[in-house]
């Protein structure tokens, strides 16, 4: 069950009397001050490129940076820290991706027609646990901006709360390529309420290690009618970085 409206807001304001207190310093090297310094951003606003080798059953899932050196202190302050207002950079690098593995429209449609039918954006949900502790979800809120950042550029899509987990899964962190696919097995099922099927969607996740996540939503998603079009990420780490 998710936090108590208490607790969440006692941990936002505290966060924000944190920050006020002792000024914040870039996320990525904790030299400069502000959010972000421009080296440190700069690997968030390069092009989107395929990461290879992709997961089972999907094509190479666009994404931009690779997780290591800051981008990786970045990913931690984000989602462990509480620094949330990383989400804007973090959604910015994943509507790069996302725009990039949008699928080409046919002849006769304008490019990026707002009158088009918006493509559904589905994120691969954190664990009940892991949000809990945050106090907060980062998928959800990267993908809002990334939607908001599309949509400002004309492209019809839309953020939709597509996938849940069904059954508790351990700590992704540490395991390999085997214990991940193992641990992930059969632990996501579509939301019923979420009108998916017959629909093309565009998957997305934070970074693709092994491609596990990716390929378990990838497979609720098809059981529950909907084609998986694309993919994309902010970040890949070096074993799927194929460029």
């Amino acid at each position: 069950m998710p936090a108590p409206a208490g607790i969440v807001e006692a941990m936002s304001f505290f966060g924000d009397l944190i920050d006020f207190l002792l000024p914040e310093t870039c996320a990525g090297c904790g030299g400069e001050p502000g959010l972000l310094c421009g080296v440190c951003a700069a690997p968030l606003y390069g092009p989107a490129r395929p990461a290879r080798p992709a997961p089972p059953g999907l094509p190479p899932p666009w994404t931009v940076a690779a997780y290591e050196g800051a981008v990786q202190k970045i990913f931690s302050a984000y989602k462990e820290h509480g620094r949330t207002a990383l989400a804007v950079p973090l959604g910015e690098a994943l509507a790069i991706a996302l725009d990039a593995a949008l699928p080409d429209q046919p002849p006769h449609v304008p490019p990026h027609d707002p009158a088009s039918e918006p493509v559904p954006i589905v994120w691969v949900p954190s664990g009940r646990r892991a949000a809990r502790r945050r106090g907060h979800d980062p998928m959800r809120q990267a993908v809002a901006v990334a939607v908001r950042r599309l949509r400002a550029g004309g492209v019809p899509a839309v953020a939709v709360a597509g996938l849940r987990q069904c059954r508790p899964v351990a700590d992704q962190a540490g395991l390999g390529a085997k214990a991940r696919r193992d641990n992930l097995n059969g632990a996501l099922v579509a939301v019923a309420r979420a009108p998916l099927a017959g629909r093309s969607v565009i998957l997305v996740d934070d970074v693709i290690t092994t491609g596990a996540s990716l390929a378990e939503a990838a497979r609720a998603l098809r059981a529950a009618g909907a084609d998986v079009a694309a993919a994309a990420t902010v970040a890949a780490t070096p074993l799927r970085r194929g460029w």
